[in-house]
């Protein structure tokens, strides 16, 4: 039987809903939202419109993807599935390998790392890497992020794979262990190939990725400027350099224009954004400091639950205690469109009743979802205490009051 009740949570004064399901989950009814302003126009946009949660939203970038870090919400999409060219936001799958190298002790940040030729020549952005010279892993890393040293990582891969060819080989093999669907890379570099491609959506989880695995080597990312061989050379993330994003990388060529990936934490919160395909660096920058902008205002992080904290309390059938509490089994936080914090309804959709006997801690699966916001998550609820079940004669009983229609 399907039951259903409101309540006022104290920590976080959002509405909810809870409902028990024996079969399928409740509908939700329709509510209204407040609608914030409307952000600033691109200046040329371009294509369809992005989709957000709040509806659509123009952007001049070809390709876009904008997620919270916290939550894995996904704020903005625009075509992020399709591949396209990445240019060098192919580095940032670079230093994941790098990272990972240095994590299990293959490499270490002050190893010296031989020059080739073959990295010599490299064209593109450099970091000028001397020939037959040798170079410390960790400049090499800050040529390759700082520079968009193209030289810096065939060094790199030369030096921890025997060649490029072989280091590629290592990306794409991380690739499906990062949950990357629409990546093929051909070199480490980002250089221009029809083959070599990548996705938005891809690029952002290789980002969340390599600053949730490796936050040791993540401050590289922040660093505004690298002098190497008597060269300086100032970071082209002009969002770090204005102190709006603490990482991470940008990337151009004539095939896939201008784009960047950034990342940005504020009263921690931290949002992933990425965005390709616009014509100038000046347009990069004003666009990419506008999305960044925009997913920080139109959004905020809501606690519903604290770990711990009882959500609902579940009948129990053949239990020698007619209801179990059902707690959140870790804190629940949904990104949620400003404003809509104190009106939002949510239901908890789960099984019921909970058959005995139940342990404390036992996992109990329950779907939670956002009305309006068309969220709905898996979230780890457990049962908050331990019911045994009834005896025989007890159960005896309660089949036959259940039989007849009785309460027993």
């Amino acid at each position: 039987m399907q039951t259903r009740r409101s309540l006022l949570t104290g920590a976080s004064g959002l509405a909810f809903s809870l409902a028990v399901m024996s079969s399928s989950p409740a509908e939700a009814k329709k509510n209204n939202r407040k609608q914030a302003a409307a952000p600033a126009q691109p200046l040329a946009p371009s294509g369809p419109p992005a989709n957000t949660p709040i509806g659509p939203f123009a952007t001049s970038a070809q390709y876009a993807f904008i997620m919270d870090y916290n939550t894995g919400a996904v704020l903005l999409d625009k075509l992020a599935d399709q591949p396209m060219h990445p240019s060098s936001l192919t580095k940032i799958m670079t230093c994941y390998v790098v990272f990972a190298m240095l994590r299990t002790g293959r490499i270490k940040l002050d190893q010296l790392l031989p020059v080739s030729e073959n990295a010599w020549r490299m064209q593109g952005s450099k970091m000028f890497v001397p020939l037959n010279g040798q170079i410390s892993v960790q400049d090499l890393i800050q040529g390759v992020i700082i520079q968009s040293g193209n030289d810096a990582c065939i060094v790199l891969a030369e030096g921890i794979a025997g060649s490029e060819q072989q280091f590629v080989a290592i990306m794409n093999d991380w690739a499906p262990k990062l949950g990357l669907k629409n990546t093929h890379f051909l070199n480490c570099t980002g250089w221009p190939n029809d083959n070599h491609l990548m996705s938005a959506h891809d690029i952002a989880l290789i980002a969340y990725h390599l600053i949730h695995d490796y936050p040791e080597y993540y401050h590289f990312f922040s660093e505004k400027e690298f002098t190497f061989n008597n060269i300086t050379q100032g970071n082209r993330n002009v969002l770090v350099d204005k102190g709006l994003a603490d990482g991470l990388k940008t990337g151009h060529t004539a095939a896939g224009g201008y784009g960047l990936c950034a990342s940005s934490e504020r009263n921690g919160r931290r949002v992933i954004m990425v965005a390709n395909g616009m014509s100038s660096m000046n347009e990069r920058a004003h666009e990419c400091e506008r999305l960044l902008q925009w997913a920080f205002n139109q959004f905020e992080n809501v606690k519903l639950f604290n770990k711990g904290e009882v959500i609902e309390t579940a009948p129990v059938w053949m239990g020698t205690s007619p209801t179990v509490p059902l707690v959140a089994g870790e804190d629940l936080v949904m990104t949620l469109p400003v404003g809509w914090r104190n009106k939002m309804q949510v239901t908890l959709d789960y099984n019921a009743p909970i058959a005995a006997p139940i342990t404390k801690g036992q996992a109990v699966q329950a779907s939670l979802s956002v009305q309006n916001g068309g969220q709905a998550i898996q979230i780890p609820v457990i049962a908050g205490e331990t019911v045994p079940k009834s005896g025989m004669i007890s159960r005896t009983f309660k089949n036959i009051g259940y039989h007849f229609g009785k309460k027993i």
